[in-house]
């Protein structure tokens, strides 16, 4: 599994988006896969994982600079999004997507890393956790989806994932996504505003292609399946799992995701965050960065 340069994305997106992008360096994984993923500061190993449209670069400018002050963080983009490569609706399963970080993650040499995950990236922590419990030192699950439900996403991107989703998501990326994307970017911070800085910096024309929402489409697809495996294992975790959640958020149910899964996994932590929607990761990287120095002050030397 060597690394290398990131190929260039001149012809995915457009020289403004290139200029956003956080330089990676990519991993080749088995079968033509591969994890891109881009790394900060020095100690103790760290994994961030990024949610629903989104690239690594969520992470980034999230908690990743209040993390590496004191952690080694690697940012990486999930099997299928971003400059990461995966074969198919197969390897969508939030489990399966799990078990290529984790290949990533051995090829990294990285030794007992806390996982740290936003979202449907809380949900491929939680995988990770649940199926290699003896490599971790811990999970951090920030605004989680945890348990089966029907969702949006189900409605809005798995007609991409069906036979001539391609040639649908294309048409849809000239007539729909410019207007509708915004939106939901924006919703994610609700009650608050998308962060001028944030708004500036963030690629979103790399999560919005129309490739990408095909990826969108197979991950919802594969959805209710990989969160009942997780809610029927939760009871037997061995990992530690801290989740962090806010008050205010309208894209997953506190409620039902998040406060339900720390009563179900032994020993979970739950922090609920006052005044917060579901982007809590950006309005409280301390409490991000609080969560992952309490699972690292407890890994036995």
């Amino acid at each position: 599994m060597a690394a290398g340069s990131l190929v260039s994305p001149v012809g995915r997106v457009s020289p403004a988006v290139s200029e956003r992008l956080v330089p990676r360096s990519t991993l080749d994984l088995p079968d033509g896969r591969t994890l891109a993923y881009a790394e900060a500061g020095t100690g103790a190993p760290v994994v961030v994982i990024h949610g629903t449209l989104m690239t690594l670069e969520d992470m980034w400018l999230g908690p990743v600079p209040r993390l590496a002050e004191q952690f080694r963080v690697i940012a990486v983009d999930r099997p299928g999004h971003g400059f990461s490569r995966r074969r198919g609706a197969s390897d969508a399963h939030l489990w399966q997507q799990a078990a290529l970080i984790r290949d990533g993650v051995r090829a990294l040499g990285l030794e007992r890393p806390i996982i740290v995950g936003h979202s449907y990236g809380g949900a491929v922590a939680l995988a990770y956790g649940l199926q290699f419990p003896e490599e971790i030192a811990g999970v951090v699950a920030l605004a989680p989806i945890c348990f089966p439900e029907p969702r949006l996403e189900h409605l809005l991107f798995c007609p991409r994932a069906a036979p001539g989703g391609h040639f649908a998501s294309r048409v849809l990326g000239r007539a729909m996504d410019p207007a509708l994307l915004p939106l939901l970017w924006n919703a994610m911070f609700l009650p608050a505003t998308m962060p001028p800085g944030y708004a500036a910096a963030n690629p979103f024309g790399l999560a919005g292609t129309a490739e990408q929402l095909v990826a969108e489409g197979e991950d919802a697809a594969g959805l209710m399946s990989g969160l009942t495996r997780s809610a029927l294992s939760y009871q037997a975790c061995r990992v530690p799992v801290r989740i962090l959640a806010g008050d205010s958020d309208i894209v997953v149910s506190t409620p039902r995701h998040g406060y339900w899964a720390s009563h179900r996994i032994p020993g979970a932590a739950f922090t609920l965050l006052s005044g917060t929607g579901h982007m809590l990761h950006h309005q409280h990287p301390d409490a991000v960065l609080g969560a992952v120095r309490a699972l690292a002050d407890h890994v036995p030397a």
